[in-house]
């Protein structure tokens, strides 16, 4: 019990160190890339170190969803890669420790985290998000601080447009000034022209004032509509020496009222989110029977659907029964009939009244459309508040087998490997998330869909390393592409140094007669090529392949001891038998039957697996060929010749 104790003790203080650093590294990672973002919007507004601290760390919580499941992957395989590198997670396993024993304390504190994280989206999270939206809109309609360049024309100051050729900023003067005021309208625009001048703001920071010297005014005013023939466009111009401009100009922070952003989906926990589900599906639901019984109710050629009638002193209200016709109603007849101005009256009647109830069904779908689209959000962002748990738990699922099976520790591959697979998952939850605020897909398919892609990948890992299994060996995915595509195998054999059982020729012999009268069964059990039916139906038989190929490699096995190096030499030309899955596809003849029934597509897979049959007994034929030839080797009896006999 004191060994388990001091083994979590000892996974714990590994993983912690890296758990910490990680998270802050990938915290600080998604903060750079809120401030790459919204740079342009903070810059250059006279905003103060305290609201861009507050800023900051309401934006840091936020994106904490975003930072934590890649610090996990990060930090788990960290330390299972650095515990590999140095051998010690081969020296736990040694000495009895299993690998899920192993992942145990880092497991539980991950289902604290997870556990953690599900209350934080539900209650922290949403008042985060309130608040750095609110200041972010706020800093928004911020105006930005006056600094009026030289030779340029300043266009920040709403209604007014200011160029000034030189500044001397020791006597905070501007010279050659332009200033084109559109205040009241760009119809009637004023033009100032001066020498120079000074720009202040008032104490209370909400009008600017501009002084200006030396300079000439021409406003263009309102039409005076023309008097004793004179024109009606009327104009002023002035020529001054000294003149005072107040400009409406705030430039102080004003903070948005929270109650706006706090109604919208990111600030609701659970409770409030399903609420405000029910209460617009209920709306919609409400608008769709409306439209509903409103087309229902349509007169039908002026005939109405319903009608009110007295009943028992009360008013009742009952559908119009369908009046019956002997023959059906011919209507370009009757419009025939009817002189020229009543049927363009008709006409226009019947398009006006199509057009009103299509222009009402519009309305009335765009407005169930918004809803809906409502509807789709704060369900995005119910499921959201469970999504980022179960990441946590899937990513340490993930980066624990995997450092375990790359046994790559430090910095290096772990950060390359952890950024490849959180732009795998990234990619797929944005694409998820967008089907599904579109609408294309169902809400929670489309948030679920990264986590579902990506357990499986957890599952498979983890099974994997806890039975030391070889994902990354080259050799064995080639030899499943080999299964799959039938590539040709050779067989390597060396020399032993030391060899505990060394042949003898007699029962060396004994096997390789045994397995040429296997072989040569074989193959007369089958001598030709199978037709299609045979071939999804019956096939050829796997577990006699399987056990040729055993007593192949069992012979293989017991020349290998072999001090010869001729019988060495000659044991590596007896082929592998290998076990594809086109020699007997289906394995049940009826299924097999009705897969045959679909004669275009069972063609292809039929003339590929009897290519892998035609393969299968070269391989047979030349393992009998090489049982005579290495007979002959044992046997003293061996030429070259043989090589060229039987083909």
């Amino acid at each position: 019990m004191l060994k388990i104790k001091r083994l979590y003790t000892f996974m714990l203080s590994r993983f912690l160190p890296r758990f910490l650093m990680t998270f802050c590294i990938c915290l600080f990672i998604v903060i750079m890339q809120f401030l790459w973002r919204y740079i342009d919007e903070l810059v250059g507004k006279g905003l103060s170190i305290d609201l861009i601290a507050e800023l900051f760390f309401h934006a840091a919580l936020s994106l904490l969803p975003l930072a934590l499941p890649l610090s996990i992957l990060l930090a788990a395989l960290m330390t299972f890669g650095d515990l590999g590198e140095h051998v010690e997670l081969t020296a736990l396993k040694s000495s009895g420790i299993s690998l899920t024993t192993i992942m145990k304390p880092i497991a539980i504190l991950m289902v604290f985290v997870a556990i953690g994280a599900f209350f934080f989206m539900n209650n922290a999270l949403p008042k985060s998000q309130v608040k750095m939206w609110t200041l972010l809109f706020s800093m928004r309609q911020t105006s930005p601080t006056l600094d009026i360049p030289e030779g340029a024309v300043y266009s920040q100051i709403p209604g007014y447009n200011i160029y000034v050729k030189r500044k001397d900023k020791e006597r905070d003067m501007l010279y050659d000034m332009l200033i084109y005021d559109v205040s009241n309208g760009a119809m009637y625009p004023r033009i100032v022209a001066a020498d120079s001048g000074r720009l202040s703001m008032t104490e209370d920071k909400r009008h600017l004032v501009l002084t200006l010297f030396k300079g000439s005014w021409y406003e263009e005013m309102k039409s005076g509509g023309g008097v004793n023939g004179m024109s009606g466009d009327l104009y002023r111009r002035e020529t001054f020496h000294d003149k005072e401009i107040l400009i409406p100009y705030d430039a102080n922070f004003t903070r948005m009222d929270d109650e706006a952003m706090r109604s919208q989906y990111v600030g609701k926990d659970i409770a409030e989110l399903q609420q405000t589900i029910d209460s617009v599906r209920l709306r919609v639901d409400s608008a769709a029977t409306y439209i509903v019984t409103r087309m229902r109710t349509q007169p039908v050629c002026g005939v109405p659907a319903q009608r009110t009638v007295h009943k028992d002193g009360k008013v009742v209200t009952e559908d119009v029964k369908e009046v019956s016709l002997d023959k059906p109603v011919d209507i370009n007849e009757l419009l025939k009939k009817m002189p020229p101005s009543d049927q363009q009256m008709l006409v226009n009647q019947a398009l006006v009244r199509t057009t009103s109830a299509m222009q009402d069904l519009q309305f009335q779908g765009y407005s169930i459309n918004d809803d809906n689209y409502v509807i789709r959000r704060h369900q995005i962002e119910l499921i959201k508040k469970f999504t980022l748990s179960l990441a946590c738990l899937i990513f340490f699922f993930i980066g624990a087998p995997l450092g375990a099976i790359i046994r790559k520790g430090g910095l290096g591959m772990p950060i390359v490997v952890s950024v490849i697979l959180f732009i795998i998952y990234y990619i797929i939850d944005n694409m998820g998330y967008k089907l599904a605020r579109d609408g294309r897909w169902p809400v929670w398919q489309g948030i679920w869909l990264s986590s579902a892609v990506l357990l499986p990948l957890g599952i498979f890992l983890t099974k994997k390393a806890v039975n030391d299994s070889a994902v990354f060996n080259p050799d064995a995915w080639l030899n499943v592409l080999r299964r799959v595509s039938g590539l040709h195998q050779t067989r390597k054999l060396t020399a032993k140094e030391v060899i505990i059982h060394e042949t003898i020729p007699a029962e060396a012999l004994q096997q390789i007669d045994a397995l040429k009268t296997s072989c040569q069964q074989f193959l007369d059990r089958y001598p030709g090529r199978q037709r299609y039916i045979d071939y999804w139906q019956q096939g050829y038989d796997k577990a006699a392949i399987k056990s040729l190929a055993e007593q192949v490699d069992q012979v293989v096995d017991y020349l290998s001891n072999s001090r010869d190096q001729m019988v060495l030499n000659k044991a590596m030309d007896f082929p592998i038998i290998r076990q594809l899955l086109t020699y007997n596809p289906i394995g049940n003849k009826n299924v097999g039957a009705a897969v045959a029934a679909l004669f275009p597509i069972g063609v292809p897979m039929w003339l590929v697996g009897l290519r892998h049959q035609k393969n299968l007994k070269r391989d047979i034929k030349q393992t009998v060929k090489t049982c005579d030839q290495m007979a002959a080797i044992i046997n003293g009896e061996y030429n070259r010749e043989m090589e060229y006999e039987g083909g």
